[in-house]
């Protein structure tokens, strides 16, 4: 294997300056997620921001039908990711491998593990958003369709997913949504105790 043989290196074994300039840029934009995550709501909020921007845009353009219902599909199948558990229960029926949900009051309590974590939806859907915003600067993706018909299949789609999912979250007896950490309380004169 000769000197500059490897990726990313030039002839004389240091690191190319384009490969120093992509790596540099995925630091940056590492650094700025990391900075991002203790902001859930502001994150939200800046992604349901550029998701009406889109949909202003597709709205004056009157076109990219097909670009935002792949987009709808995609946050579809996001969200439904987000709202299942990481270890579904229905495959963990048959074998006594791995944990499961509890399904009784007397099974010991296991927390609600997501298949797609809070951080990678938002990250997800708010790349797939600059990725269809940037679609539509394009007029190959302008493909005509007649846009209620895809509107209408979407909505079908979407009820029969969420009644499929609704109906797994029942008999599974599994809640996506918490409220924040269990507070128990115990005897308030525990502490005169030690005082005296």
């Amino acid at each position: 294997m000769s000197e500059g043989d490897s990726v990313g290196e030039s002839v004389h074994g240091k690191p190319s300056m384009v490969y120093r300039f992509f790596t540099r840029l995925g630091q940056i934009y590492q650094s700025w997620l990391d900075k991002s995550t203790p902001h859930t709501a502001l994150r939200w909020v800046v992604t349901l921001g550029l998701s009406f921007v889109y949909m202003v845009r597709v709205y004056l353009l009157q076109g990219w039908y097909i670009v935002t219902y792949a987009l709808g599909i995609y946050h579809l199948n996001l969200f439904i990711a987000f709202l299942s558990p990481k270890v579904d229960p229905s495959l963990m029926e048959d074998s006594d491998d791995g944990p499961s949900l509890p399904t009784k009051q007397s099974e010991e309590f296991r927390p609600f593990i997501r298949r797609l974590p809070e951080f990678k939806f938002w990250h997800a859907a708010t790349k797939g958003i600059l990725v269809a915003m940037v679609c539509t600067f394009f007029e190959a993706f302008n493909v005509p369709v007649f846009w209620p018909i895809l509107v209408m299949y979407f909505i079908m789609l979407f009820c029969i997913t969420m009644k499929r999912q609704i109906k797994h979250m029942i008999k599974y007896r599994y809640i996506p949504f918490t409220h924040g950490k269990r507070t128990y309380k115990g005897k308030e004169d525990v502490g005169k105790a030690f005082a005296s």
